[in-house]
């Protein structure tokens, strides 16, 4: 017999709003569960900005004071986007932003990485393209394992007390990596990463293993990238329908590929997934997105709508609140601790990509 799941309370779609706010580790800086995403703002999604302003204003209206972006998104693309919809808007003090460097922005070899020579030229470039004097929160992209960590610690440091940026993060660091980071600060008496920016759904659910129990020992903050785990839980991928092409599969074969096992799993788990937000009474967004929000070590969770259309079905996840027995079920369709594809996991130690890395000469 097939058990009934049920949802503890949710705000109605009609008056979705977000009134909740969190603190970002403890840091004392309150910011909304959801987070909007601006990677789908410019050349890489909805090209044209007044229709990227409009989502924007939107998403502030409902509540939402968190934006997260980053210099590789278009090649600077999307943080213009941002920074000319807040000059507009008026609304660049309400706004916790969120700016990341790391990402390849040119041809040299030195425009990239995580450097002191980069993240000072890249943090102008930042700063000059939001069209704002700070940045709330700069986060460093990826780890690279060509540079230091108190390096990068060091010329972050400087950056704040310069008054440019007010808090660093990180994203996609591996939990070694992030003990690392906190170490490196202590014994230097360096600013510290307050937060953390690892991919997280019901699909990828790996950081529930180390990344999160290390975010809460360090009391670091968690921002979520994913949650629908790259359009898998959007609806879109469903069995016996036409799967969508996108220029993201495309670009990532190792993670759409249905000829993959791994991702025919992902396949088999959507559906079941799917099931039970039906059951349940809710949409599969409204599912995904809640989901990750119950982590207690979760702050917020990145939404990266490309339409108002993806941003008004998202809103709502801000209020609902998943009953136990629907955590339940979701465990039992991906066992916690477990990332279905680990091509999903979003780095990968250059190690197991570089055979010379891990073999004696």
């Amino acid at each position: 017999m097939r058990r009934r799941s049920s949802i503890s309370w949710r705000r109605s779609e009609e008056s979705a709003a977000v009134t909740e706010y969190r603190v970002l580790g403890r840091t004392g800086l309150k910011v909304s569960p959801l987070c909007l995403g601006a990677m789908m703002f410019g050349g890489w999604g909805e090209p044209d900005p007044d229709i990227s302003a409009r989502i924007i204003d939107r998403a502030l209206d409902s509540g939402v004071n968190f934006i997260d972006t980053a210099d590789v998104y278009a090649r600077g693309q999307s943080e213009e986007f941002v920074g000319r919809a807040l000059a507009k808007s008026g609304k660049r003090d309400d706004v916790v932003l969120a700016t990341k460097c790391h990402g390849v922005m040119g041809e040299g070899p030195n425009e990239r990485g995580n450097s002191r020579r980069w993240i000072f030229q890249a943090v102008e470039g930042s700063l000059r393209r939001l069209g704002t004097d700070w940045i709330d929160l700069y986060q460093i992209h990826r780890p690279d394992p060509a540079t230091d960590i108190e390096e990068t610690l060091g010329a972050l440091t400087d950056l704040v007390r310069q008054g440019k940026i007010r808090y660093l993060g990180s994203s996609t660091f591996p939990a070694h990596r992030v003990v690392e980071a906190q170490w490196a600060s202590e014994r230097r008496g360096l600013e510290r990463f307050v937060c953390e920016q690892p991919p997280y759904s019901p699909l990828v659910r790996g950081i529930e293993a180390d990344v999160l129990p290390v975010a809460e020992t360090y009391g670091m903050g968690v921002i979520v990238w994913s949650p629908l785990a790259g359009g898998w839980l959007t609806g879109r991928y469903r069995k016996g329908q036409d799967l969508p092409r996108t220029r993201r599969a495309a670009r990532l074969p190792q993670r759409y590929d249905m000829e993959l096992p791994v991702n025919q799993r992902k396949l088999d788990a959507v559906e079941q997934l799917a099931l039970l937000a039906e059951e349940a009474g809710i949409t599969l967004i409204e599912l995904s997105l809640a989901f990750t929000l119950r982590h207690r070590a979760v702050t917020s969770a990145i939404i990266g709508p490309r339409t108002m259309e993806h941003l008004e079905s998202q809103l709502p996840a801000a209020g609902v609140r998943l009953s136990g027995d629907v955590l339940d079920r979701i465990d039992e369709i991906v066992p916690p601790g477990v990332t279905i594809n680990p091509a999903d996991a979003g780095w990968q130690p250059p190690e197991l990509a570089d055979a010379s890395l891990r073999r004696r000469p």
